[in-house]
């Protein structure tokens, strides 16, 4: 029932006072447009507060991406949208790479569409391009964060709870989008689980993953374990010089599930030899020292100890062939 001094009718808007329904409709429509290099963003519009994939201007598909651009200039335009934390600027949804090379060769202006979109519509383009780059370009932490973003966004727009990684029932149609994602990007379910776990290691291990110093499975185990012992570990394996096995990790998460695992357990795994264990060569840091010139930073004494080494190598089999010709 409508109350008796509230008003029948609705007010107005200024854009329906001073704009047509046609100028409304043509500003809605995507457009390409020449976008000053300086007025386009970084995309930010998720929890890593970046896309997933890094720009690296040392792999092959970059050189060829480069030297397309340089010759023929931008083929395909990029794709952005309106920024709404910045007027005037606009948030780059895809196109980092074209960005980055229209930068290295001076250009003012990189051709975008200009597309009206939400968040998570943005979250699932930003993960699902990655202009050519080769799939071995992609490192592990790319794809666990293009992944873990790119689902949780599908779950939102299923509307399922974002954390909720497998939902039982998550869209109209019944099927799971870990189902949908896996057939989109042509791995398995299980796969794209572990990959997600990669997301919750600390930083630094994840670096180790990337460095391909530690493998998935044993990483993905790792990922269980608290940021707290996730440190202790980093600390072991620095002080043992050494990576975990499968069989480590598993061991610790268990010791983990019975409320036992703490730093000195997880120094007396790491220290344990295992089978494959090559022999270390030990130097003691009072006879090598006394060997070192001192202004060789601690950081170069490695490099410093090898040459070194070449050298006398180099000296040995001098005198080898010197003896062999005087024995002729």
């Amino acid at each position: 029932m409508v109350k008796k001094n509230e008003p029948m009718y609705s007010l107005p808007t200024v854009d329906d006072i001073f704009t047509t329904q046609e100028i409304r409709d043509e500003e809605s429509l995507e457009k390409v447009m020449d976008i000053p290099l300086e007025d386009l963003m970084d995309f930010h519009s998720n929890e890593l507060g970046r896309q997933p994939f890094r720009v690296d201007e040392k792999t092959e598909s970059f050189q060829r991406l480069y030297d397309s651009i340089n010759n023929v200039g931008f083929l395909q335009p990029a794709l952005a949208r309106e920024d709404a934390e910045h007027p005037g600027k606009y948030e780059l949804v895809a196109g980092m790479r074209r960005k980055r090379i229209g930068e290295l060769l001076q250009f003012k202006t990189l051709p975008c569409i200009i597309r009206q979109m939400d968040d998570d519509t943005a979250n699932i383009i930003v993960t699902d391009t990655n202009e050519y780059r080769d799939d071995d370009e992609i490192l592990p932490s790319e794809k666990a964060w293009a992944y873990r973003i790119r689902l949780e966004a599908m779950n939102r727009k299923a509307g399922r709870p974002s954390n909720n990684l497998t939902p039982l029932v998550s869209d109209l149609r019944g099927i799971r989008t870990n189902e949908i994602l896996s057939k989109e990007v042509g791995e398995s379910r299980e796969q794209i689980r572990r990959y997600i776990r990669l997301t919750y290691l600390i930083p630094d291990i994840l670096n180790m993953v990337d460095d391909r110093k530690i493998a998935l499975r044993p990483a993905v185990e790792i990922s269980y374990l608290p940021e707290k012992s996730q440190g202790e570990l980093l600390d072991a394996m620095i002080a043992e010089d050494c990576t975990p096995s499968h069989a480590q990790t598993i061991r610790m998460r268990q010791m983990l599930d019975a409320g036992k695992l703490t730093g000195e357990v997880i120094y007396a795994i790491m220290s344990e030899e295992k089978p494959n264990q090559k022999d270390k060569i030990i130097l003691h840091t009072e006879r090598v020292g006394k060997l070192i010139p001192k202004g060789i930073p601690m950081e170069k004494r490695e490099e410093y100890i090898v040459k070194a080494l070449e050298h006398y190598s180099r000296h040995r089999q001098k005198q080898k062939e010197k003896q062999e010709q005087g024995a002729r």
